[in-house]
Parts: structure tokens; sequence; C-alpha cells
């Protein structure tokens, strides 16, 4: 039974963002906790479809690795009509204290450590906010401040969380 001036989610990709924009507030908080609760319920699905899926592949991607003579990167398997494309992507860590050492020791040898070494400088917010005024100042032409995407959350008054 269909619930008169009740939209749902399933009509709501067929409506202008402008007549969404003009429901009621009660109704817009139904419909974003439903698409919440449907985005929550895929996300679960998925991870267990993709946990079932490396349980059941993992092994042998590792003996194609092995095989290949490389611990990561990506391998293909044939399971029937399917290929199944494994990857297992390389993440590196560097230890800062470290390689700041090997920056002063190429630089000492007279080489340029730029040509090896990536440098990022960066100021936190709360630091920031701490300098005194005539500092701050300085810091300014090299500052940008974006903003994200903004997020509104919606909650029927009975609800309390």
């Amino acid at each position: 039974m269909t619930i008169p001036n009740h939209i749902t989610l399933a009509d709501v990709p067929a409506m202008p963002v402008g007549e969404i924009a003009a429901l009621s507030a009660d109704q817009l908080a139904l419909l974003q906790e439903a698409a919440q609760q449907d985005l929550q319920r895929a996300k679960t699905v998925s991870d267990w479809l993709e946990g079932a899926i490396a349980l059941k592949y993992a092994d042998r991607a590792a003996e194609c690795r092995r095989d290949a003579g490389k611990d990561t990167g990506t391998v293909r398997l044939k399971d029937g009509n399917v290929t199944v494309t494994a990857d297992l992507p390389k993440r590196i860590d560097w230890d800062q204290a470290l390689l700041a050492q090997v920056a002063e020791n190429i630089a000492a040898a007279g080489e340029d450590p730029a040509e090896f070494i990536e440098t990022t400088l960066k100021v936190s917010e709360r630091k920031y906010a701490a300098l005194p005024e005539s500092w701050r100042k300085g810091f300014e032409p090299a500052r940008t401040v974006r903003t994200g995407k903004p997020k509104f959350r919606l909650v029927l008054n009975e609800e309390v969380r």
C-alpha cells in the first residue's frame, strides 16, 4: 500500500533536486535515514562478499605471485569462464628520521637530495592558530583554505542518539 504524499527512496532519482529540497524536514530526515541504512547494508554485503572471494582465491594468487618471483602486484587466475585479477598493492612507509639522515648524507656528498627525496612542508591548523598575529601574517601568503563537501544529518525530534 502506498501512503499518499510519502516519497520513497525509489522515487528520489526521478525527482528534480529542487522538488526534493522542497520536501518537509520530516520527509527529508526519513529519506536520509533510509538511504544511510541501505548504504550500510550494501557495504556490509560487499565486505562479506569480498571476504569470501579473498578466502577462495588468496592462496592461488599467492602461489601465482610466488611462481612469478614477486611478493606484490597483480596476477590473473582462471576459474572456469572467469578470469580473476588479484592485486596485492605495495605500500611503502619511510622512517622519517632515517630518511632525513640520508638526505643530509647526500647533501654532504655534494649532491642535491631533492633529486631523490620528496619533501612536503605543512603547518597544523592548531599550531597556526596559536602563532602570534605578527607571525601568522608571514604564513598567510602560503596558506590556502579550501572547504570540503558539506554534510547534513537530519534527526527527527523524537529520535535520541
